[in-house]
């Protein structure tokens, strides 16, 4: 069984839905699920929010964060998850993907990612974590592929 499969597998075993905000996987992680027969009932959406402006405007990511840290932090990473979570009231969880994949990203930030997820507390702020890792493919296209695999096995290990 594949990761995708995988995932829809254990979200229907929880039974929980989720959404997903994704920036440098550019909705890589909701299509590789649309793959997976029944998956609908448990994947509310995906917020393709590429731009910084996307963000800001579609999940209220602050704007000064980013212009003082970049989206590649945990802070936006956070923020992203928060919102597309707010704004899906259906959803039990959020998981959020930003990251640098070259060629001209920061020192120290080439292929890294950030993974974020909310979850919907019963009562109070939602309960937010967030995973810095560190890819290993090279180029672009084979970075997306990781790093899709990356937000599917953080799904795996943490539902």
């Amino acid at each position: 069984m594949n990761l995708a499969a995988q995932v829809v597998d254990r979200l229907a075993q929880s039974k929980c839905r989720v959404v997903f905000a994704e920036s440098c996987t550019c909705g890589m992680v909701a299509c590789e699920l649309g793959k997976v027969p029944g998956v609908s009932q448990w994947l509310c959406g995906s917020a393709v929010t590429y731009r910084n402006d996307t963000k800001t405007r579609w999940l209220d990511v602050d704007a000064d964060t980013i212009a003082q840290q970049t989206a590649v932090c945990e802070v936006v990473a956070k923020q992203m998850a928060q919102g597309v979570l707010t704004k899906t009231p259906e959803a039990d969880l959020a998981v959020s993907i930003t990251g640098h994949f070259g060629p001209a990203a920061p020192a120290g930030f080439d292929g890294v990612v950030l993974i974020a997820a909310a979850r919907r507390q019963s009562s109070g702020p939602f309960d937010v974590s967030v995973s810095r890792q560190q890819l290993t493919a090279k180029g672009r296209a084979d970075r997306q592929v990781e790093a899709t695999e990356r937000v599917f096995q953080w799904v795996l290990r943490n539902l």
